[in-house]
């Protein structure tokens, strides 16, 4: 069994009286991708801002590698090590890809801002090693063609691989995912879920997934976790899960009732 390097523990995270989370826990284990699903207003997407300082939870906690990051500000989750992707696609749209990978890399860079408007020696080869590093990680995702697009040109698909390197740009130990296969077409999410797994592969960063392409999660998690109406509903292996009577209520029971 794989360490948990990112624990949840008693999750909960209340609006106005809504339980958006219930008292949630689950692991992401250390080198796994771990999918979080579950129906449309389950509370995934409020998972993810719980972990990386956007809300603040109402109870419980949320650990990475043994240190709290409950309470944290999100530059400072950042800097711990959890960096994520949006629903929405949220790049620098009238700057080039390079620049959208090299700026997370630049934010990270020990010279101050004196040095940068002198450019001085030690700035400039600051700027050199950010580009080259942040080049090497799109090469990596097999982007490196675009390096010179602007943001907003890309095709969406590959607008979408565009996040997923700006986020390892930050150098996270874990990488959240939210929705990345989003408004994609079966080929193209496939060749995003190759992209993750060699995100996984030669990141050596542990992952968490939501994503609505079953099929998607099934394929490329080691660990599923399914959530509905804010609480835990199941999690085990893809098999675990496929096999669940339970998630399989939740899932094609509310589509059956919803065609009545």
């Amino acid at each position: 069994m794989m360490a948990a390097l990112l624990e949840v523990r008693g999750l909960t995270r209340v609006f106005g009286g809504i339980r958006a989370v219930d008292s949630l826990s689950f692991d992401a284990h250390e080198g796994g991708i771990t999918g979080l699903i579950g129906p449309n207003g389950a509370g995934k997407t409020t998972v993810f801002n719980l972990i990386t300082g956007v809300y603040r939870p109402t109870a419980g906690t949320v650990c990475l590698a043994g240190g709290r990051l409950t309470g944290c500000r999100p530059d400072d989750v950042v800097r711990a090590g959890v960096a994520r992707t949006f629903q929405n696609i949220r790049l620098f749209a009238r700057r080039t890809c390079l620049e959208n990978v090299t700026t997370p890399i630049l934010a990270r860079a020990s010279y101050g801002p004196i040095a940068a408007v002198l450019r001085t020696p030690s700035a400039r080869s600051a700027e050199r090693a950010a580009r080259e590093k942040a080049f090497a990680i799109m090469e990596e995702l097999g982007i490196e063609r675009f390096a010179s697009f602007q943001a907003s040109n890309l095709p969406y698909g590959m607008q979408r691989k565009l996040e997923i390197a700006r986020a390892l740009a930050c150098s996270p130990k874990v990488l959240l995912l939210d929705e990345p296969a989003a408004g994609m077409n079966d080929a193209e999410t496939h060749e995003l879920g190759e992209t993750i797994k060699r995100a996984l592969e030669d990141f050596g960063v542990t992952i968490l997934l939501i994503e609505h392409h079953i099929n998607l999660v099934l394929d490329i998690c080691t660990h599923v976790v399914v959530m509905e109406r804010g609480a835990l509903l199941a999690h085990g292996t893809p098999g675990d899960i496929r096999e669940n009577p339970a998630v399989v209520e939740a899932y094609l029971g509310r589509r059956r009732r919803d065609r009545a």
